[in-house]
This record gives structure tokens, C-alpha cells and sequence, in this order.
């Protein structure tokens, strides 16, 4: 689960990181009135979205004056920002942070996060932050420094001392970075995030360390026992169709394509993803209904998928193990009958019971398309999604 930049920034600075002063705000006056708060005559206006590059799509504005306050809060309040992360479809701007312009001396990066292959948390930071820092690993990877901690020891004082001579930092501001490091370790374990980013972290014309952008990421498995981190969810920022499939304990990813998919079994589901774009088609979605599917459970799963008005097909691909076929036939048969199905569907049932669910589909009367391998399945919805659309067009 990822956070605001102002929510990210609110927590570091319980865990003792300097950041500059700033306010929130959700519409042109609040923008307006933050900025009269805040002393300073340069203020930065930033665009609150789950994504970074916001500078490059227009999502920082500095400002001068309040009425470039009210120009720049109006430009981004409601607009839907693109950068590399979101895609085309882009992330709806619906609140800004207002911050105190910054004299900066210099730009650096810092970061944390969990190293899966060592089992371990990485530290990583350089010496040259800011917007250019992904094509700085691809083009200096000995800019990047990398330091992987013992979970069992954690952060030592010598790690943080060796980090903040790698970005750079002299003898006047090693302690302060210390600190800052330590801090950023702490936030990261105490509250089970995955990624904790601070780009730039800046050294100031006055000699201060501050986090100027903050990035934190949370294992959503973790989140029962951090209730606070939880409710900063902003479902604003995430896909409506996943929104609604948490809301009924489904695991769903929304894609891009045109060919709706209820699976069982996220390998399974992954592996009849290939298979689609391997017959030529595309996915509209990753469905894992998981292994105890019931009649109303299908039902629902049927109707998350159908909710996206581009599929034009849909396949149910089902190996039962724990769950079985005919209990999932039922349940395709009730959602058939019950939604207004204006898509071809595509049903391939393996494992417990699958003659009786064949026969289920197959005593149902209903226009459903049945295969018995998953090849046959892919190639079945691929051609069943281009006579609709030839239909259509």
C-alpha cells in the first residue's frame, strides 16, 4: 500500500527527520491560505498522487506570489497527472502539499528497502540525487552505493557512518545524518513498510539535512496490526475495480486489456495470462478467486469483472483441488443467469468433480463455451473476443 508524499513526510518527522515546513490542502483557497501561513516568499506547490516523476508531468509548481499560488492550485486540483509510473489512464490530483521554498546546496538520495534475494534490508544511497536517479543506476552504477543490514542486529552505527560519508557528507553534519538514517531504519522496520524513499535528500545553503520528497510503501499483509497506517489508504489513487474486489476479500488486478479473467490459483492465473497473449490476445485483469469459491463468491467475481465495460470476452479457467468443479459450475450457471451477460464466456474446468461440472455447464442450456485444455481455453477466448469486436465494429 503507498502513501502521500505529506503522509510519508508526517511520519518521518516523528522519527526525527527534518523536513520543511508545509501544509495540505484540497482546494484553491485552502492552497491560497497555506501559503499565507507559511513563512517565506518562495513556496512549492506539489501535486499529491502515488507516483513519482511528478515534476516532469507538471506536478510541481513553484511559486512567488499567492496569486501564482492560486494559478498553480487551480491547474492542479482535478487534473489527472501521466508520468512513466501510471500509465496512460494517469493519477487523479485531488489535494496538494504547500511547502516552504528550500535553498538547496546539494541533492542526495537515500532509500530503504526489503532485499528479497538476501533476505535482508538494503540501504541504498548516492551522492547525486534528485529526477536523473534511475538513469544514474543504469548509466553510473558505481554512483550507488548499497548496504544490506542484518535484520537480527539491525541498523549499526558504522553502517549509518558509512553511508553518510558515501553521500558526501563532512564531519560538521555526520551526526545529524546518523540520526537521519537511523530514523529512516526505524520507521521502515517499526511499521512494516516495504520502501522507504527520500529523493532528494538535500544539504542546504545553511548546512541542514532535510528530506525534500518522501516515498513509503507498506506490506499490505501487515496492515491488521497497524490500524494507523491503514487508514491512509487513498482509494482515490487505486484502480476502482480493486478497490471494490478488497472490499470482498478477492485478489484483482486491473490490465489493460480486453479479455476478463476468473482463475484459481495465482500461478494458475498467471500462466493463463501468458497463454491469452501467447493466442494473440490481451488480459483486462489478474482474478484469483482463491480455493474456496462458492456459488455467491463466483457470482461476485463475475460481476468485478464484467464491470469494466472494455472486456469483450471472458474466461473462467478452474483446476480444482480443495475446491471442486461442480460447486464452481454452479456458480458460473447462477452468475450467467443472473447478469445480463453481453460477452461471450469461455469456462474450463480440471480436477475434483469435473464431469460433474461439465455436466452442469452442459445441462444448463446457456451459451457457454467449454474447453477442456488451457491452449484450447486461450485460443477459444481470443477468437470469441475478435468476433466481437468485428460485431461491434
Amino acid at each position: 500500500m503507498d502513501i502521500h508524499e505529506y503522509q510519508a513526510k508526517e511520519i518521518l518527522a516523528e522519527y526525527g527527520i527534518k523536513i520543511a515546513e508545509g501544509g495540505l490542502a484540497y482546494t484553491v483557497e485552502e492552497a491560497v491560505q497555506r501559503s499565507r501561513e507559511i513563512d517565506g516568499n518562495v513556496w512549492v506547490i506539489k501535486a499529491q498522487i502515488h507516483s513519482g516523476a511528478r515534476g516532469k508531468a507538471g506536478g510541481i509548481k513553484v511559486c512567488r506570489t499567492n496569486d501564482e499560488v492560486e494559478a498553480a492550485a487551480e491547474a492542479l486540483l482535478g487534473r489527472k497527472l501521466v508520468t512513466h509510473q501510471t500509465g496512460p489512464a494517469g493519477k487523479l490530483c485531488t489535494r496538494l502539499y504547500i511547502e516552504v521554498g528550500t535553498d538547496i546546496a546539494r541533492e542526495l538520495y537515500l532509500s530503504f528497502m526489503i532485499d528479497r534475494s538476501h533476505e535482508r534490508v538494503i540501504m541504498v544511497g548516492s551522492a547525486q540525487g534528485g529526477m536523473e536517479i534511475e538513469s544514474l543506476a543504469a548509466t553510473n552504477p558505481k554512483a550507488i552505493v548499497k548496504i544490506h543490514i542484518e535484520p537480527a542486529v539491525g541498523l549499526q552505527d558504522f553502517q549509518a557512518r558509512t553511508m553518510a560519508f558515501a553521500l558526501g557528507l563532512g564531519e560538521d553534519l555526520l551526526n545529524h545524518a546518523v540520526k537521519t538514517i537511523k530514523g529512516c531504519y526505524r520507521a521502515l522496520r517499526d511499521l512494516d513498510a516495504n520502501i522507504l524513499e527520500i529523493n532528494p535528500l538535500v544539504v542546504t545553503k545553511t548546512n541542514e539535512l532535510i528530506a525534500l520528497d518522501a516515498k513509503m510503501s507498506f506490506d499490505e499483509n501487515a496492515l491488521f496490526r497497524r490500524h494507523r497506517i491503514a487508514e491512509l489508504r487513498d482509494t482515490t489513487q487505486i484502480d476502482s475495480r480493486e478497490v471494490a474486489a478488497a472490499e470482498v476479500g478477492l485478489s484483482y488486478v486491473g490490465l489493460n486489456g480486453d479479455i476478463g479473467c476468473m482463475i484459481n490459483g495465482a500461478g494458475l492465473a498467471m500462466a493463463t495470462m501468458d497463454m491469452i497473449k501467447l493466442a494473440g490476445g490481451e488480459p483486462a485483469n489478474f482474478l484469483d478467486v482463491g480455493g474456496g469459491a462458492s456459488a455467491e463468491r463466483t457470482e461476485k467475481a463475475f460481476r468485478l469483472v464484467l464491470a469494466d465495460a472494455g472486456v469483450k470476452a471472458m474466461l473462467v479457467n478452474i483446476f480444482a483441488g480443495i475446491n471442486r468443479c461442480d460447486w464452481i459450475a454452479e456458480g458460473v450457471v447462477q452468475a450467467v443467469k443472473n447478469i445480463d451477460m453481453k460477452v461471450p464466456l469461455v469456462v474450463r474446468l480440471s480436477g475434483t468433480n469435473v464431469e460433474e461440472g461439465r455436466k452442469i455447464i452442459a445441462d444448463s442450456g446457456l451459451p457457454i463455451i467449454t474447453a477442456e485444455t488451457l491452449a484450447e481455453a486461450a485460443e477459444k477466448v481470443v477468437r470469441a473476443r475478435n468476433e466481437m469486436v468485428a460485431k461491434q465494429g
